[in-house]
């Protein structure tokens, strides 16, 4: 059969890939020029060679499904595994907050604060998420970890990546964050592009295509239940349509789905991501990732990758992420890079006072809609099946990944379960048509008896 994909980020290009291993003829079309979505790259170093994400990206152990998928890729020699330092930037100060030993050393709390919120941490790591639907994230962090220590860690991380919304937030969304998360990280030595590359590679060798640069304007059904697929490069038919893209904006795109769909499925919020990434001539900080916990910080983190990766694999610049989740009407995303550098640097200094602009050498600016759903406790009566009421028209997104959180990792186990799904739809239809076809024959015959 023939299969649009919209979208070539990792859900798309991995369902593409599955689907040609299949036999399936595959076009995915995406909208920017280089694959990947949001785990997408560009090239940083003098010999060109290194990829760096636009957003900062890496694995945890839990994440079985990429790492499977990167051995399967034959990159499975570049995954490297390393435990970077981690903490927590509250009152004025930097705390190592890491480990369970670093926790009992976390002086802003009393030593009775300490041992509860360990046991709440336990209990996340260790319980599923099902005892905790339908309750919010705020008030059950306020009552089991206690008023101090919401207010100095929970609170400040909440309000920065959700702003106004924060009260509203589920708790298995933060049930994931915990339950999922381990302290060694991966990362593929030379950027995860080389995943992202290595799948458009097999499917294009598979007999299929990857059209990059190439926005999608609408997508019909033909009275022959074929897709017509309208794009800036022309329009292509299809038996079926596979969408990666956001619900809404898969709505926007197909006219034809029903109106009870929209109504239920054309739901929710999401927020954007922005990184301004800097290039420095030496080291900012000692620090992987600082988590602020502290106002009047005009980003939600700090993330140094070259305490990450070495600083060589990239010229020996030493590279920062300052990263912000934001509504997509915030006047940051209308921002020039001149704009926010002016109004990010000054608060390096209050992480490390010595720090001048002129250790700035290079920067770059990135945006992406759609990137952080805002998880509430209604969010899980409104993620759409993968199969739409339209014959041949599938979605599939990070919407439907809940309760876990947004990751290269689960993209790919949701599209490993899309494609089963899909081929075996596929093979029930043709199964029921292959006995349509065995029964008016039998029809036939018994008409040429009588």
């Amino acid at each position: 059969m023939e299969y649009a994909i919209l979208g070539g980020g990792a859900l798309g290009l991995m369902a593409g890939y599955r689907l040609a291993q299949a036999g399936h003829h595959v076009m995915v079309f995406e909208r920017e020029n280089i694959a990947g979505g949001l785990a997408g790259g560009f090239h940083v170093g003098d010999d060109g060679e290194a990829w760096l994400e636009k957003f900062y990206h890496h694995l945890f152990r839990s994440d079985t499904t990429a790492i499977a998928t990167i051995k399967e890729l034959g990159l499975g020699e570049r995954l490297a595994w390393s435990h970077p330092r981690t903490v927590t930037l509250t009152e004025g100060k930097i705390y190592q907050l890491d480990s369970a030993l670093s926790l009992l050393q976390f002086s802003p709390l009393h030593f009775v604060e300490r041992i509860r919120l360990g046991a709440v941490i336990a209990f996340l790591k260790v319980t599923n998420s099902a005892p905790l639907e339908g309750k919010t994230a705020a008030p059950w962090l306020r009552r089991w970890t206690g008023k101090r220590a919401y207010e100095v860690l929970f609170e400040p991380m909440l309000t920065a990546k959700f702003g106004a919304m924060y009260e509203q937030i589920a708790l298995p969304w933060l049930w994931a964050r915990f339950h999922d998360r381990t302290t060694y990280l991966g990362y593929v030595r030379g950027g995860f592009q080389l995943v992202y590359e290595k799948l458009v590679e097999k499917i294009h060798a598979a007999g299929g295509k990857v059209l990059l640069g190439t926005r999608v304007d609408k997508v019909e059904q033909g009275q022959d239940e074929r897709w017509q697929v309208q794009t800036s490069a022309g329009t292509w038919t299809f038996d079926r349509v596979i969408s990666t893209l956001p619900t809404r904006l898969t709505c926007r795109l197909v006219p034809a789905l029903p109106q009870d769909y929209r109504n239920k499925y054309e739901w929710g919020q999401a927020y954007g991501a922005q990184c301004l990434i800097l290039a420095l001539d030496r080291q900012l900080t000692d620090t992987y990732w600082i988590n602020i916990c502290d106002p009047g910080y005009p980003f939600t983190g700090l993330f140094a990758h070259t305490n990450f990766r070495p600083a060589g694999e990239y010229g020996g610049r030493h590279l920062v992420y300052l990263g912000n989740y934001r509504p997509m009407d915030d006047p940051l995303f209308k921002m020039s890079k001149e704009e926010i550098l002016q109004g990010f640097l000054p608060h390096l200094k209050r992480i490390r006072p010595d720090f001048e602009p002129e250790w700035v050498k290079e920067s770059w600016l990135f945006s992406a809609p759609f990137a952080q759903p805002i998880v509430t406790t209604d969010y899980r009566e409104h993620i759409p099946p993968l199969h739409t009421p339209l014959k041949g028209l599938w979605v599939a997104n990070m919407f439907q990944i809940y309760p876990h959180d947004r990751g290269q990792n689960y993209s790919f186990d949701l599209a490993n379960r899309l494609v089963r799904s899909v081929i075996l739809s596929a093979s029930e239809g043709s199964l029921a048509g292959q006995r349509s076809f065995a029964g008016a024959q039998d029809d036939k015959a018994r008409g040429s008896r009588l």
